[in-house]
């Protein structure tokens, strides 16, 4: 074979090789570095749905009206985490444990019941749902997942009543009363005891209406205890119509649960308020932080920052005035007793010892008159 042979079967065998080189390379892309898929976002958890449930309507200007604000603060307190409904106006009777199972089936885990005739109602639906979360406000009966909360409303009441003994002239007081429960005759005593702390010679009328919420008889009440020689007046009702109906005779009077100035400017001598705000973000909070419990009893106070006297009227004394912010500072501090004996009842009898200081216990369970409160408790002995 020549050597021209040769060199062009080298070069045939070198070009075929350079070929096949080009093909392979052709054939394998580059790759390029893969990016990471973005990490997923966590699911956005859905918000705390949370019903409340009202006796009166949310223009009541008092008990259902103070409930909704602290309804408010919730809100506001945590945004979108939760969801908050209400239904107003809702019967102590079969028709609370109808709505209150409603609520469960709509898929609210914390319902609120804000009086005492839901009780039974809600721990028979407690039983039935037991992935929901119960508040009961004013009762005394709790449950796995039902526990109750209140307000020391008496520490209003008594501080309404050492205005009321300064200010009236008859030395006879009215109270318009709702349910003849201890809640409420522990209000009747507390505004008594109040009064006779700077007013011995006081005494109370009381005209019960066996409602929360009813104007017309509220006013029918009202009239009563005015016609009766009584010029300043309480209540223990869910309206403002006991305001109003001192406003029209002249006489005076407090506002209730809440800020009832407007309603009676010239009548009104201090409203009694209740700020259930405190209360509720703190049973939200746990809800959502999952420290919630059940079989839990709450009863807040001034010292809490749930009970005060606000708008004191400016013709009230300038020594009465300080002394309310004296009993104020008291309670906050625990150096200062409302229900410290000796306490006798209408009979004279001793209902608490003398330096004794009552417990909540005995708290819960007054279903006595003390001296100076005329007439009888209604079912009473």
């Amino acid at each position: 074979m020549t050597d021209i042979s040769k060199r062009s079967i080298v070069k045939m065998v070198a070009l075929t090789a350079v070929a096949a080189a080009a093909l392979v390379g052709c054939g394998k892309k580059e790759e390029a570095p893969k990016a990471e898929a973005p990490a997923a976002a966590p699911a956005k958890a859905e918000p705390l749905k949370i019903a409340f449930a009202y006796v009166g309507p949310v223009g009541d200007g008092g008990w259902t009206f103070a409930h909704d604000n602290g309804r408010k603060e919730i809100e506001k307190a945590f945004g979108d985490k939760v969801v908050t409904t209400f239904v107003e106006k809702v019967p102590e009777s079969a028709d609370a444990e109808r709505v209150i199972r409603d609520m469960a089936a709509q898929g609210n885990k914390l319902i609120f019941g804000t009086t005492f005739g839901y009780m039974e109602p809600m721990l028979k639906v407690a039983a039935d749902n037991k992935g929901v979360k119960f508040e009961h406000a004013t009762g005394y009966k709790t449950a796995e997942n039902m526990r109750t909360y209140d307000s020391r409303t008496y520490e209003g009441a008594y501080m309404a009543g050492v205005i009321a003994g300064k200010m009236t002239k008859t030395n006879t007081l009215g109270v318009v009363a709702s349910i003849p429960i201890p809640e409420v005759v522990r209000n009747i005593n507390s505004f008594t005891m109040g009064a006779q702390s700077v007013n011995p010679k006081i005494k109370t009328k009381v005209v019960w209406v066996n409602e929360w919420f009813n104007p017309p008889k509220e006013t029918e009440a009202a009239t009563s205890l005015i016609n009766g020689g009584a010029d300043v007046l309480m209540q223990n009702t869910d309206s403002s119509a006991v305001l109003q109906t001192a406003e029209k005779m002249g006489k005076r009077a407090f506002g209730w649960d809440s800020d009832m100035t407007a309603y009676g400017p010239k009548a009104h001598l201090g409203s009694a308020v209740i700020n259930w705000g405190p209360y509720y973000v703190k049973a939200v909070g746990e809800a959502l932080e999952g420290k919630w419990n059940g079989n839990q009893a709450s009863w807040w106070g001034v010292k809490e920052g749930a009970i005060d006297m606000v708008n004191v009227a400016t013709d009230v004394p300038e020594d009465t005035q300080k002394k309310i912010a004296e009993i104020k500072a008291g309670l906050k501090d625990g150096s200062f007793s409302i229900w410290k004996g000796p306490i006798v009842d209408q009979a004279g009898k001793e209902m608490l010892a003398k330096d004794a200081v009552a417990d909540d216990k005995f708290l819960g369970g007054v279903m006595f008159y003390v001296k100076g409160v005329e007439g009888k408790i209604p079912g009473g002995k």
